[in-house]
């Protein structure tokens, strides 16, 4: 028979089961991702800021999907880091800290996918309303389009984890490597037939919302291109959509294979795994891919280093 712990504030992280053997290897390679994630990301800020070339909506829009994975790993790998060194019975993690935890990851992961499709409507305008891009594309605009990205982000996962926390708790485990809402409604013993649906009907307009529009802005993007003779237009198409492209697939592909590795519980270790990788693949690939696929972005590092070794040379 199942012991109850109703409502204990002290919860028990599962985490990840790694061997004796495969501790160390894991902790520098979760370190080794978190330190490239924070210079890469980091890096890329830096540069748009200071680089005047690189103030246009499209690289601005751009800055929020590396504040969203700094604050991402930020807060999951070092906690992961930290349980990997000790038993699986000590790593406890407060039931508020854990709610906190959820919820922005969660926000982080609804906002990377609003983020995408603002940067969508930016690329449509751009290409198939050129003359009117600017008008359009305002300062005020991307001020809008940013709060609106992080604004419903903030609402839908609000009511997502109200939900959850309205009910009472009768365990104490978190069957995860990490805090998430449904280790957390799984904690309860009473009836989450309303978070289940508010779940399924949440992740079906994120999803189609996010691919619908992507599908629809590339869609006009294409026919433009295939209808217009113009070179240099259809060369600039190819190379900023094939790049926000590429970033949404990545976010997409990670995210399947976490949802349909939670209908498996027989894999829940692999579950872990991608759960981790979510985050990690994300942060470490969007900046390295706009990086090389961005021309502004890859001209400034290239006048950045040749100044360095001009200056060395001397």
């Amino acid at each position: 028979m199942e012991n109850y712990t109703y409502n204990s504030l002290t919860l028990q992280l599962e985490g990840l089961r790694v061997t004796k053997t495969n501790t160390y290897p894991v902790f520098l390679f979760l370190l080794l991702a978190y330190v490239f994630i924070l210079i890469a990301n980091v890096g890329i800020l830096v540069l748009i800021w200071t680089e005047r070339s690189l103030h246009q909506p499209m690289y601005l829009l751009f800055c929020n999907l590396p504040i969203n994975d700094v604050m991402g790993n930020s807060l999951l790998v070092p906690r992961l880091l930290a349980d990997i060194l000790v038993p699986p019975s000590e790593r406890h993690i407060h039931y508020y800290e854990c709610v906190m935890q959820a919820f922005t990851l969660h926000m982080l992961g609804t906002n990377a996918h609003t983020v995408l499709m603002i940067m969508a409507f930016d690329r449509y305008v751009a290409i198939c309303s050129p003359l009117r891009y600017a008008a359009i594309m305002t300062n005020k605009m991307v001020i809008k389009l940013t709060v609106a990205a992080w604004g419903v982000a903030f609402v839908l996962v609000g009511i997502l984890l109200g939900l959850t926390i309205r009910l009472n708790r009768c365990r104490t485990l978190i069957t995860n490597p990490y805090c998430d809402n449904a280790s957390l409604f799984k904690l309860s013993c009473e009836n989450v037939f309303i978070n289940n649906i508010y779940g399924l009907a949440f992740t079906v307009v994120l999803l189609t919302s996010s691919i619908g529009s992507i599908v629809l802005t590339y869609t006009k993007i294409t026919v433009v291109c295939l209808t217009s003779r113009n070179k240099s237009l259809n060369s600039k198409a190819l190379k900023t959509c094939s790049t926000h492209l590429c970033l949404y697939l990545i976010m997409l592909a990670s995210g399947m294979v976490l949802i349909t590795l939670h209908r498996f519980p027989e894999y829940a270790e692999y579950r872990k795994i991608s759960a981790i990788l979510f985050n990690v693949i994300p942060g470490s690939l969007n900046p390295v891919i706009y990086g090389l696929q961005s021309q502004e972005i890859h001209k400034c590092l290239s006048n950045i280093f040749q100044l360095r070794k001009v200056k060395t040379s001397f």
